[in-house]
């Protein structure tokens, strides 16, 4: 279910049509257009890619931190005098080691995440709309009495030879090779410099959330007249609200940079610039940056900006917020009774070691 909410987010976020209407910027509608134009397979494209970005991420980040946390650990251990206890980490150092750790996991998988974005996007979209925006953008440079045509002539910067339909690829490997065809070997790395600044997107959630839970905690305990260390766990549907909510406002922070992220992957910030730089749209498998070079998320941030105002910048934060709020609080959701079944699976085991009696 969260991989047809990630395609139709992604096609949403990848949209530069600021004349785009309602039903292509809301998630359900492009959903069900994605549906009715490619069939249930649309909304999972991309489905091995995504799974592999997942699982190489996760076991990267938890690989990265285990190291970096274990050598700190160690650094600080060899300050104390010997036979000293290994320091207890405050919340502040173990965020920021965490963002370390989610940084190196970042340059060693991202070249996974950029495939599954394209695979989502599917093949280059847009021929008809590309063409129209180029053509309006070679009008604006025309004089007013120049209207002889509404079709681009021959001289015209932009033909339907810029955009004409190839035979596509959308495997995994396929898909790849088009990328380095397009971009380079680097083009598999695309989108990492604001990748490296979105890791700080877990240690906000995280930092709200403990911080959110411990209020909430606190409140429970004062209303109850319980002492410190006494019903200090919140019900599911609380811990629920309090994820959502935590990963509600750390994507609102740093959402922007999750859309220049997509659109530099998506090859739609390619497009854009050569509107912009009035040169012919690059041809899908053929190198893209001839005549200008690879846009940076700051500069597609600008671009918005100034096409369609601040709110430009949240283009699509509903469906972000839909995905990663219903998967982020399932995720506590499941951590907070996964952490109290393991340990009545340990108990449990304690006291078949024991020869202990099993209460029901």
């Amino acid at each position: 279910m969260m991989l047809s909410f990630r395609s139709a987010k992604t096609r949403i976020q990848a949209t530069t049509d600021v004349k785009a209407n309602k039903d292509k910027l809301s998630m359900f509608p492009v959903m069900y257009r994605i549906f009715k134009e490619e069939g249930i397979a649309g909304l999972y494209r991309g489905f091995g890619a995504t799974m592999l970005n997942t699982f190489s991420m996760q076991y990267a980040y938890f690989f990265f931190y285990s190291f970096v946390r274990t050598s700190y650990i160690k650094r600080l251990t060899s300050k104390l005098p010997k036979g000293s206890k290994a320091p207890q980490l405050s919340t502040a150092a173990e965020l920021l080691l965490g963002a370390f750790a989610g940084a190196l996991a970042q340059i060693f998988t991202i070249p996974v995440a950029v495939i599954a974005t394209r695979q989502q996007i599917g093949k280059p979209q847009g021929q008809k709309s590309i063409l129209a925006a180029s053509k309006d953008a070679e009008k604006a440079e025309k004089p007013e009495n120049n209207e002889k045509e509404d079709k681009v002539d021959s001289t015209s910067t932009y033909t339907e030879e810029a955009v004409e339909e190839v035979p596509y690829d959308d495997s995994f490997i396929g898909v790849a090779k088009e990328i380095v065809e397009e971009e380079g070997v680097t083009g598999l790395w695309l989108g990492i410099k604001p990748g490296l600044v979105l890791t700080v997107n877990p240690a906000i959630t995280y930092g709200l959330y403990e911080r959110v839970k411990g209020i909430m905690v606190l409140a429970n305990q004062r209303a109850t007249g319980s002492v410190v260390g006494e019903n200090d766990k919140l019900s599911a549907w609380m811990t629920f609200f309090i994820g959502a909510m935590s990963k509600t406002l750390a994507t609102v922070v740093t959402y922007p940079y999750i859309m220049a992220k997509i659109r530099i992957q998506a090859r739609s910030a390619d497009e854009e610039e050569a509107i912009a730089e009035h040169v012919p749209i690059p041809k899908p498998h053929g190198y893209h940056h001839d005549k200008f070079k690879h846009v940076g998320a700051l500069e597609i941030l600008a671009r918005v900006w100034r096409k369609q105002g601040p709110l430009g910048w949240y283009q699509g934060m509903s469906a972000q917020i839909t995905k990663a709020v219903i998967s982020q609080a399932l995720l506590f959701l499941s951590k907070e009774q996964f952490e109290q079944w393991a340990l009545a699976i340990m108990v449990l085991f304690y006291r078949l070691q024991r020869g202990a009696p099993v209460s029901a």
